[in-house]
This record gives structure tokens, C-alpha cells and sequence, in this order.
């Protein structure tokens, strides 16, 4: 056993994050009969999309909508939660030049709050920059300008995205802007607008599943499930050494009860951030892995919390909030995610500022950032200050993995030294430093897993890398019909 470890059993697959990937991982090497562990660093499981308890409230860390063309995933939500899994309606704005239109774009909206004008001169960008040929994009900006025109980029996009990520738009990489607005484009948008196209638009869904209590129900029915199939999942684990001799994986260390115990593994599934997985290995890495993975960079959420007295202080599920004189990204109403989750004739909102760890909101006092989020909203007439009875500031590490200028390089380098370990794969958003929505990430799980279990091959690192979703193209090995259901429900191991 390793220095400082006390000697524990062995755990079978270790499992590293109890959030939708690594829960949705350990479900399938279940399936597989596969013996496994779940690791989890925080007292709850769902990682990014846990849901947070505050008195009579629920709220989640930013808004999780459960929408997928990825027939297993939906499957198991449905089976996991049934009736708990609500239909809800999609109403968003966007907060610009005070402001509020209707999001996604509506062309009679536009004209009406821009202007006769202005809407003429956003078009008109459009319509050159469509007919204008563009090298290849290279950055955030660029893309969106080929696609929009730089009108309706400086109009619709720069403000928020560089609020967003804390740098310019020509500073991202046009991969973000390809997996985050995939086939979504002006013009198509239009066509919706005026009945001229019936096929739907990723970005334009007008309803989507969400669970009645938070998706942290979600991942608390799957933790459920597991563990009713003999998959234990431990809280308040963090996993502090992998310790690997050669190319194989053979014990994790984990910090549990002001103890570290070592376990004996078959092999490591990790949902944790990449940084952080580099930076546990023992043997350490070579030099060049190390100084590869201290590149990555995170954008960091600070949520302010504010519980008001009135139902429904706007209609909206969440207004963006482009106005660059707040600081304030996005503010999410949870009342209008389900009444379940606020106390009657009353709200939560969700007040979202993007920020870096050790920054002056991320540093800033509970009491002073309850009361920036409240002045904030009353400057632009989403509430009066007077109506709100409480508030909560939570922080989120890791939050948002960037796609700046290094991200690629850092990757090239970390990414077949992972790749050469017989037994470690990684999965989901920070494990594979990829914004991937809740599907994708447990998509990217299925497949790790299956990786592990049956020795398959499959390319967890491209997924959801193309401007088309991967489930509108071809799948290997008919994994669209996979059987998540309760007819192979794990066995106790």
C-alpha cells in the first residue's frame, strides 16, 4: 500500500464523480456485471447539474433542461422518474439596449425593438456576409460573423459571450461556437419564423423534460438504483492518488472520514476534471502532461439566489442578460422550471455571474452580492428590491471548461498520454474538457464504459466535436438501440 494509505478492499472499476457521467458510467459497467465504486467528492450527487436545498427552496447551479435525440438517454430518464418527469414550455429573452426580445429570434420582435433601421442594416450583414465567401473560422467571432453578419454579432453575441467567458470573441475557439449553436443560423431561423420550415432547429425547441424536484432528482434516482443493485456510491470521497505501475492502472487513494484509504482497482473511470486527473497520478506524468493540463482553463460560476414574494415576477423560464452595463450573465426563474420547487406565491431566481476563482465576485461577501444581484434586477425591471426575502451565494468550480487560444494544444499533448493506459478512460464535460450538455456527457460515458467492459474502441474524445449532432449521422454497432431499461438492470456484485 502506498504511504500514508490505510489498506482498503478492492472496489472493482473506481468510478471518479458522481455527477450525470459518472453515475450514467457505473450504470452500464452494472449492465456489464462489472463490479464498480462511485467516488464522489461533494455530500450530493450530480456534480454541475445537482440540485441545491436552500429552506423550502430548490434550485440548480444555472438551468438543466433535459432534451436529447439520443434514444438510451431518454429512455432511462423516462424509466428513472416516470411521472416526476415534467413537460415544460420554453420561454427565454434576451436582455439588450433596454430592452427584452423574444429568444429565439423573431423577426417581427426584432424589427419592433430595433427598429425599422437598424433591423434593415442587421439584415443587410447578414446578407453580405452570406454571399460573401470567408476563409475557414478560426475564432468564436469569426464563425458567428460568416453565419450572421457582424451586425447581428455585435448586436446579439459580443457582449454576452465575452461577459460569459472573460475574453474576447476572437480569443474562443470556433469549435465552442460550432457544438453550442450547431445548425442554428439566421436564416433558418427566419424560415421558422414564417412557417417556410417545419424541420426543427436545435436551438429553437420549444419544450423540454425537467424533473419536478431539480435534476438533482435525476441523479438521485440513479444513485438510488445503483445502489439497490449492490453499486455503492460514496459522498464526501474525494479521490487524492491513482497509483499506476507502467501502463495499468492498479490502486486509487481516497480521502474519506479525515482518513485515505487504498483501494485495489480493475480499472479507473474518471468524470473529474482533466487538470485534476493529471495531477493524481502517481507516477507523475511526464513534464510536457503536466504543464499541458496547468493550461486548461475554467470559467468559474458564482449563483446568487434571491427568494422573492411574488409568484411570477416574469413569465420566462431565463432572460440573458447582453446589457453590458450588468454584470450579470443570465437570471433563471425556477418557479417557472416547476412550482415544485419554491414555496406558493412565492420564486426563486437564479442570478448567474461568470467570473475566475479569486476574483472580485467570487471574493466578494454574501451579503454584498445578495444585494449587487438585487439592484441589478430592479435596474432593469425584473423585480423590486423590497420583494426579495432571502438570498444565497454558491460558488461552482470547474463550471465551464474554456475553448481559448491554448485548449487544443493542451489537449493534442494530454490526450494520447491518457489514451495509453490500458485501463483509464475519461468521460464527460471536465473529464474530456468538452461543453457538453447532460446527454452528450453521459453519451461520452456509455461509450467509456463500454471501452472498459467489453474492450470495444470506441471514440469517447469525438463526440460532439462536428456542427451536426452525432445522432443525426451514423452510430457504430446500432448503440442507439442500447437497453438501459429495468429488464437489465444491474445485479448486486
Amino acid at each position: 500500500m502506498g504511504e500514508g494509505a490505510n489498506g482498503g478492499r478492492p472496489v472493482g472499476t473506481a468510478v471518479l464523480g458522481g455527477g450525470p457521467a459518472g453515475l450514467t458510467g457505473a450504470y452500464v459497467l452494472a449492465l456489464r456485471e462489472r463490479p464498480a465504486t462511485v467516488f464522489e467528492a461533494d455530500g450530493v450527487v450530480g456534480g454541475l447539474a445537482k440540485t441545491v436545498k436552500f429552506g423550502e427552496y430548490r434550485f440548480d447551479l444555472g438551468g438543466h433542461r433535459f432534451f436529447t435525440k439520443l434514444a438510451p438517454i431518454q429512455r432511462l430518464w423516462e424509466d428513472l422518474l416516470g411521472e416526476e418527469l415534467l413537460v415544460r414550455p420554453r420561454l427565454s429573452r434576451i436582455y439588450f439596449d433596454g430592452k427584452y426580445f423574444d429568444y429565439p429570434l423573431r423577426a417581427k420582435d426584432v424589427v419592433a425593438r430595433l427598429g425599422v433601421v437598424e433591423a434593415g442594416l442587421c439584415a443587410a450583414s447578414y446578407a453580405w456576409h452570406r454571399l460573401t465567401p470567408t476563409p475557414t473560422p478560426h475564432s468564436f467571432e469569426d464563425w458567428v460573423t460568416a453565419r450572421f453578419g457582424r451586425r447581428v454579432y455585435d448586436t446579439f453575441f459580443r457582449s454576452y459571450t465575452e461577459k460569459v467567458w472573460g475574453i474576447s470573441g476572437s480569443e474562443i475557439r470556433a469549435e465552442w461556437a460550432a457544438q453550442r449553436i450547431k445548425n442554428f443560423s439566421l436564416g433558418k431561423a427566419i424560415a421558422s419564423m414564417i412557417g417556410l420550415r417545419r424541420g426543427q432547429v436545435t436551438t429553437l425547441i420549444e419544450e423540454f423534460h425537467y424533473p419536478r424536484l431539480g435534476p438533482g432528482q435525476m441523479w438521485e434516482a440513479l444513485a438510488d438504483r445503483l445502489g439497490a443493485g449492490g453499486v455503492e456510491v460514496r459522498t464526501h470521497s474525494p479521490c487524492t492518488a491513482i497509483r499506476h505501475r507502467g501502463r495499468a492502472v492498479e490502486s486509487i487513494v481516497v480521502g474519506r472520514n479525515g482518513n485515505r484509504e487504498e483501494h485495489p482497482v480493475e480499472g479507473v473511470l474518471s468524470s473529474i476534471p482533466l487538470d485534476d486527473l493529471i495531477g493524481v497520478l502517481e507516477p507523475k506524468p511526464p513534464a510536457q502532461v503536466l504543464a499541458a493540463a496547468g493550461r486548461l482553463r475554467y470559467r468559474q460560476l458564482c449563483l446568487v439566489a434571491l427568494v422573492i414574494d411574488q409568484e411570477q415576477p416574469f413569465p420566462d423560464n431565463w432572460i440573458y442578460l447582453h446589457d453590458p452595463g450588468t454584470r450579470a450573465g443570465r437570471v433563471q426563474n425556477f418557479g417557472a422550471w416547476s412550482e415544485s420547487m419554491v414555496a406558493p406565491g412565492t420564486t426563486c431566481l437564479g442570478v448567474e455571474y461568470f467570473c475566475f476563482e479569486g476574483d472580485d465576485i467570487w471574493e466578494m461577501p454574501e451579503g454584498e452580492v445578495v444585494e449587487l444581484a438585487k439592484n441589478e434586477l430592479a435596474r432593469i425591471g425584473l423585480l423590486d428590491p423590497a420583494r426579495v426575502l432571502d438570498g444565497v451565494k454558491i460558488l461552482v468550480p470547474h463550471a465551464y471548461p474554456m475553448y481559448d487560444s491554448y485548449y487544443r494544444e493542451a489537449l493534442a499533448i494530454i490526450q494520447p498520454y491518457v489514451d495509453s493506459f490500458e485501463n483509464l478512460a475519461t468521460c464527460g464535460r471536465n473529464g474530456l474538457h468538452r461543453y457538453n450538455n447532460q446527454d452528450h456527457s453521459m453519451w461520452t460515458a456509455i461509450l467509456a464504459a463500454l471501452n472498459l467492459a467489453d474492450g470495444t474502441s470506441h471514440d469517447v474524445w469525438s463526440v460532439n466535436t462536428e456542427e451536426q449532432y452525432i445522432e443525426e449521422g451514423e452510430l457504430v454497432d446500432g448503440l442507439l438501440d442500447l437497453d438501459l431499461t429495468p429488464a437489465r438492470a444491474p445485479q448486486p456484485v
